[in-house]
């Protein structure tokens, strides 16, 4: 079983920046992506970017394309994501996720990821 744990979210102000972090325990694949997913209350779950495991190919909701950068810690099982410029629609609760086996088509949707962190929630508020 892998195991993730996110940290980093918290409250910021309009404009501001926050960097999340996320550690998967044991990865058993080498085609895998680590990726970022966020739920705002009331809404749908929606992808907001992913790596693959070689830490070069990346994907980006074109929401925030720009504004925030995915990137590979100090290991292939640490994913992170900074997120600058952000804005009251960027308040949500963010999950990190871990797609074994994943194939490309399916990096930037959900039903890729078979597990999930707890989520940490970043909240952007004046």
């Amino acid at each position: 079983q892998v195991q993730l744990v996110e940290s980093g979210g918290g409250l910021v102000q309009p404009g501001g920046s926050l960097r999340l972090s996320c550690e998967a325990s044991g990865p058993s694949s080498s085609r895998y992506a680590m990726g970022w997913f966020r739920q705002a209350p009331g809404k749908e779950r929606q992808f907001v970017a992913a790596i693959r495991w070689s830490g070069g190919p990346t994907y980006y909701a074109d929401s925030v394309k720009g504004r925030f950068t995915i990137s590979r810690g100090n290991t292939k099982n640490m994913v992170n994501l900074q997120m600058n410029s952000l804005n009251t629609e960027d308040t949500a609760v963010y999950d990190c996720a871990y797609g074994p086996n994943i194939v490309t088509s399916s990096v930037p949707h959900e039903f890729g990821y078979g597990y999930w962190g707890q989520g940490t929630q970043v909240t952007v508020s004046a």
